[in-house]
């Protein structure tokens, strides 16, 4: 599995840096690694979070599906 550095995901999604922080403080985003001070992602952490944010209107993201 492909780890990833907070600056990757931060490129991928156009964000900043300070905001995939912020995200991990209030305990929002992905699934992290953190040793020491360097913090990883995994690949398929990423992925999974992203399909979870997925939403079909502004009310959210879409109930998980069956099977």
């Amino acid at each position: 599995m492909e780890k990833i550095t907070q600056q990757q995901l931060a490129v991928r999604w156009h964000l900043s840096p300070r905001t995939l922080e912020q995200w991990r403080w209030l305990g929002k985003g992905p699934r992290f690694l953190k040793i020491g001070a360097r913090v990883l992602y995994d690949e398929a952490d990423i992925e999974t979070y992203e399909a979870g944010q997925r939403c079909q209107n502004t009310c959210g993201p879409l109930p998980p599906e069956d099977g």
